[in-house]
């Protein structure tokens, strides 16, 4: 992505949700000037009223609309490659597919979950959880949705010729049947806390199984979805837009806004010219150098949501001087996490020495907040320390390669944080850019990983459980880039996984945290909230990292 938004909340294939993003970040050089010298340089943002924002105060949503609205246009910073649901793990078409594809369960704006097209979900053993389906649900072709459909659209997740992006949510499913007209069971191998959880993401879209046979190899790129969404696929001019018109057959409320068009605007200034002329109604992910900007233009609101997000450093050389932990440490006590949060992010963060926010243990109690996050690394700068970590480690003057992409300021100011850090302490911090385009590959593909030792990476939890972050450091996990392996971790992975008790399972989770902490596998550098610009035009869409999975679009419409 371009700016701001995060990168890559996905989820890939052998890897049990992630969907995260990733997204290098940058910055923290050696002061707040340094680091806003480096942004001019590397990012190019607008140069007048640029800079960042203070007193980022944090909502659910935006006021309630008034009324209804012909249409409305949503900047977005990349077009979809597929809206296939199987393979829907980042933002572009997350952002889409939301309005129009829907899950079993639903995630809230409030980060919460609740029934989606199973009106009710049942768990009768440890290793059974019963879907009854909501009558009456209609796809946007007419038809009425069935179990059937619910089995092909979970068994398109299993199938391993779909190469899904969500594959490992399913990893302990033993079956998926047809136990009633409007009923699902799914039996899984093991007990498995997060599967009910991922039911409410693009793992438990339900689809047209007619409609997809249909389409064939082309389901996703072209025609309809086949889902029962308040918004259907319309026109789309690839490279340019995508179109959605209003489904009138919708079972739930109905949205208020006929169309939603989706603008594809790739530069990051050219995004915010459109936000600021009215072109694009408003948008997502919005580039942290124009945060000022848009606050401050008169034209419409920047609002603040929470992302459930971190800004980390993905380590993914251990062969090198990052296999000595002691060289991690180092440069976890050199970053500057303030000046990175100042000028990579717009101001609009908080440096954190946690790798998962504070609102991923919304459900903890305090006990367990206190275990998860007393004590863990300092996030305060100690270069004396650092240095003598580096020399004792035999490292001094060993070279390190960061990736870093223009997709960003906070992955360019991250990525030149980390090489000014490492100047400071002996190091010898190579960077390597990469085009915005190809920086996904980094996290699909070890052969462009190949001579790099770290890259900037950005994370969102897909569900409200700090497991969906901590399990990527489990053995063979997918995103376990650094090849990283603690039979212990594992094991407590496997124990937190077992556990449906909330209370019960993050007590886990909270050792396992401070395990991964100290390991530092990723430096963690900050938290980052979510960031909606709307004009005046129109209101009422949430302000969190929901918008990934809730039909955001339907709540668009009159501000007055």
């Amino acid at each position: 992505m371009t700016t701001t938004p995060p990168r890559t909340g996905r989820r890939f294939r052998g890897q049990r949700g992630q969907r995260g993003r990733l997204r290098p970040v940058a910055a923290a050089a050696t002061a707040v000037l340094t680091a806003a010298s480096l942004l001019a340089a590397c990012s190019g943002p607008p140069k007048e009223k640029a800079g960042g924002v203070t007193d980022v105060r944090l909502s659910v949503s935006t006021p309630e609309a008034a009324g209804e609205i012909d249409s409305f246009t949503w900047a977005v910073y990349a077009e979809p490659p597929t809206l296939d649901y199987t393979v829907a793990f980042d933002y572009p078409q997350n952002t889409v597919l939301s309005n129009v594809c829907e899950s079993l369960m639903r995630w809230t704006p409030g980060l919460t979950t609740e029934p989606g097209l199973a009106q009710k979900a049942s768990n009768p053993d440890p290793t059974t959880w019963v879907y009854d389906l909501r009558p009456g649900v209609r796809f946007h072709d007419g038809k009425e949705m069935t179990a059937d459909d619910v089995v092909f659209s979970l068994g398109r997740q299993r199938d391993p010729d779909n190469a899904a992006a969500w594959a490992q949510v399913f990893q302990n499913v033993a079956s998926i049947t047809k136990t009633g007209p409007l009923q699902v069971t799914v039996k899984l191998g093991k007990p498995d806390s997060q599967f009910p959880q991922y039911m409410a993401t693009a793992a438990g879209v339900v689809v047209s199984k007619a409609a997809v046979e249909a389409a064939g190899k082309d389901y996703g790129t072209t025609g309809g979805l086949g889902c029962t969404g308040p918004f259907q696929l319309g026109t789309w001019n690839k490279g340019q837009s995508i179109e959605l018109q209003r489904f009138d057959g919708y079972w739930g409320t109905k949205a208020k806004s006929k169309k939603a068009v989706f603008r594809v605007l790739t530069d990051p200034s050219a995004r915010t010219n459109a936000m600021l002329s009215g072109e694009a109604d408003g948008g997502y992910l919005i580039p942290t150098e124009s945060y000022a900007r848009l606050k401050s233009s008169g034209t419409g609101t920047l609002y603040f949501g929470e992302g459930l997000s971190t800004v980390n450093v993905n380590v993914t050389n251990m062969r090198g001087p990052l296999g000595d932990i002691r060289v991690r440490r180092a440069l976890s006590l050199a970053l500057d996490r303030s000046g990175f949060v100042k000028a990579g992010l717009g101001g609009a963060g908080t440096v954190t020495n946690s790798l998962t926010t504070r609102a991923a243990w919304a459900a903890a109690p305090e006990r367990t907040l206190k275990t998860a996050f007393d004590s863990l690394p300092p996030t305060g700068q100690d270069i004396e320390k650092a240095r003598a970590l580096v020399k004792e480690a035999g490292a001094d003057g060993k070279t390190l390669t960061v990736a870093t992409s223009s997709i960003g300021q906070d992955v360019s100011l991250l990525a030149t944080a980390v090489q000014a850090a490492g100047t400071r302490i002996g190091l010898d911090i190579q960077l390597k850019t990469i085009a915005p385009n190809a920086f996904t590959a980094l996290f699909t593909d070890p052969q462009a990983r190949e001579g790099i030792d770290m890259f900037p990476l950005t994370y969102y939890d897909s569900i409200t459980d700090p497991l969906d972050l901590l399990q990527n450091f489990r053995t063979g996990a997918y995103m376990n880039f650094a090849g990283y392996s603690d039979p212990g971790y594992d094991k407590l992975v496997d124990e937190a996984s077992a556990v449906y008790p909330v209370e019960q399972r993050m007590d886990i989770e909270a050792k396992l945290q401070h395990h991964a902490s100290e390991q530092l596998l990723w430096i963690p550098v900050a938290e980052w909230p979510t960031a909606l610009f709307m004009n005046k035009r129109i209101t009422g869409a949430p302000t969190t990292i929901s918008y990934m999975y809730y039909p955001w679009a339907a709540d668009v419409g009159a501000a007055q």
